[in-house]
């Protein structure tokens, strides 16, 4: 689950550590008051969506007055923002956050994430602050800095020294970057966080360490620890069908392509959108009904895949191990009776019941195309979607 920046913000000054001051506004009148409340020379308003990016696709202004604020809000509310994480149609500006402006000496980047490799978290930090991360990681890789730590104590003193003065924080203010660091280490375990960035982390010219901008990201299986982090979930920032997969517990993340995938397992998942790549075909979804799915839940999923009206052809591949493929079948039959099927429909099945499974589709009379194994079911729906 994502959050804005400013509720990121939010969190960490709730967690004793510094950022700027600021209001979020939704309207241009409310950005030129929360400029006369700020009183400082310089503000910023900065466009509030779930991407990064934001200051090349003029999401983000610098402003000198509150007419200058009002313009700036009036400007980046409604627009639809196009970054390189928005995808070509951009994300609608509904909010803007009003922020004192920052006289800065240096910017840095430091981000928590889990090591998987290690199985703990690690603190990553670079003096490169203010550039994407992956483009300092390719070109400059020896910039990036690392400390991973044991979650039950947190990040050691002694290591986020290193990192500071690693980074080339200045020594008058090793301490407050060492506070920072270790707060944020803190922080991203008490809320399980799957990702916290700041990008940048600024030292200014009176002596602060700030939070400039910031980025949190939770995990979801964990949101029913947090009851308040929950509560932050913005709606209007979602895919419409990814609310609505996740109201029957389906994994779902939308695509550029035209073929809607139905799955069981991320794996399988990720083995036949290559596969159908390989044949031509450009993956819509991915959409993983898990192991434990019922005939609702797999019905669900067939909606959601047909209401997409970018969706040409679908793919169902289940291999059946918790997961019955009668159950699947009873799933895909029910739906397609429901919903005026328009598309070409493969499905796949192999594992427990799957004769059982291939029995009951065979036999409902409905247009359904099936499939011996993977490679014949991404043909085929390749084939069907082109002729």
């Amino acid at each position: 689950m994502n959050i804005h920046e400013y509720q990121a913000k939010e969190l960490l000054r709730k967690a004793g550590l510094a950022v700027p001051n600021g209001f979020v506004c939704d309207k241009p009148e409310e950005a030129a008051e929360a400029f006369d409340k700020l009183g400082t020379p310089v503000c910023v308003v900065k466009a509030q969506i779930h991407a990064g990016g934001r200051g090349k696709g003029g999401g983000v202004k610098l402003v000198r007055s509150k007419d200058e604020a009002r313009e700036a809000a009036d400007s980046i509310l409604g627009m639809m923002l196009k970054t390189p994480q928005t995808g070509p149609e951009g994300q609608l500006v509904r909010k803007v956050w009003v922020e004192e402006g920052s006289d800065i000496a240096n910017e840095f980047y430091v981000g928590v994430v889990l090591d998987r490799e290690k199985g703990l978290p690690v603190v990553m930090a670079s003096s490169e602050g203010g550039m994407d991360i992956e483009e300092v990681a390719e070109h400059s890789p020896e910039k990036i800095l690392k400390a991973a730590y044991n979650p039950d104590r947190g990040l050691e003193k002694r290591q986020a020294v290193e990192l500071a003065k690693g980074i080339g924080i200045p020594d008058a203010l090793v301490d407050q970057a060492v506070a920072f660091l270790q707060g944020l280490s803190r922080l991203y375990n008490e809320l399980d966080c799957s990702l916290y960035e700041i990008n940048p982390l600024v030292t200014t010219n009176d002596g602060k360490v700030l939070a400039l901008d910031a980025k949190m990201n939770f995990d979801p299986n964990a949101l029913f620890r947090h009851p308040e982090i929950s509560a932050l979930r913005d709606l209007a920032e979602e895919d419409p069908k990814e609310i609505e997969a996740s109201k029957f517990d389906l994994s779902y993340i939308a695509l550029d392509g035209n073929i809607g995938c139905m799955v069981n397992g991320a794996g399988l998942a990720m083995a036949t959108m290559d596969v159908i790549k390989l044949y031509g075909g450009e993956p819509a979804n991915f959409l993983d009904v898990g192991g434990g799915a019922t005939t609702e839940n797999v019905t669900a999923a067939f909606r959601i895949l047909l209401g997409d009206s970018q969706v040409h052809g679908v793919l169902i591949n289940i291999f059946g191990g918790i997961m019955k493929c009668d159950v699947i079948a009873n799933g895909v039959i029910e739906a397609v009776k429901q919903i005026e099927l328009k598309v070409p429909l493969v499905v796949r099945l192999e594992g427990t019941n799957v004769e059982k499974g291939r029995e009951l589709l065979a036999n409902s009379g409905l247009p359904i195309i099936p499939a011996t194994d993977l490679d014949d079911a991404a043909q085929k729906i390749c084939e069907a979607i082109k002729s």
